[in-house]
């Protein structure tokens, strides 16, 4: 069975819309090690469709020395969309996720072996919140309160998700990368 894991910036308020407030922080050796075994412990994306399309225009054109880039561009790709035709789904191999999401995803989990990773993709992060099919969840928190934007959880949770604290590390500037899972009162 698979392994869903949620990465995301967010701020002090639970804000992860349009992380551009957090160019101007530096993250240090320890933020791109936290982002980097992310990425390369991962063995494909799963993406909502604004994050897929934004990421299909913008990572295409960057090199890097470390192959962060390269990882980025050549892993497999599901992205989950009602509205994205598989002809536009053309950033390296992608498949289109449509349907009934939850169902989709959770058989999606059940068949594939390995890990999952989600970047960013608010509505699909919601919906993997409301449904319990997030393993794990990495979080990259900036010391800063924005009050306003998409957050972290929906609103519209039925019960609360508890969640255990597996790691924390401080990085440059006052960020904090977390790492949570769900607590076993809460599976």
């Amino acid at each position: 069975m698979g392994k869903i894991v949620v990465t995301e910036f967010m701020s002090l308020d639970g804000v992860i819309d349009e992380p551009r407030w957090t160019f101007g922080y530096n993250r240090g050796p320890e933020g791109d090690k936290f982002k980097y075994d992310e990425l390369f412990g991962a063995d494909a994306m799963l993406l909502g469709r604004v994050t897929y399309q934004g990421f299909a225009q913008a990572w295409p054109s960057h090199t890097d020395e470390e192959g962060f880039a390269d990882r980025m561009n050549s892993m497999p790709r599901y992205v989950v969309s009602n509205t994205l035709a598989d002809g536009d789904a053309t950033w390296g191999p992608t498949t289109v996720i449509r349907g009934d999401v939850p169902a989709e995803l959770t058989k999606l989990r059940e068949q594939f072996d390995g890990t999952l990773l989600v970047h960013g993709s608010v509505r699909l992060t919601h919906t993997l919140i409301e449904h319990g099919l997030a393993d794990e969840y990495h979080l990259m928190v900036f010391p800063i309160i924005l009050g306003g934007g998409k957050r972290f959880a929906p609103d519209t949770l039925a019960e609360p998700g508890k969640l255990t604290l597996s790691s924390v590390k401080p990085a440059p500037d006052g960020i904090q990368l977390l790492v949570y899972t769900p607590a076993p009162d809460s599976q």
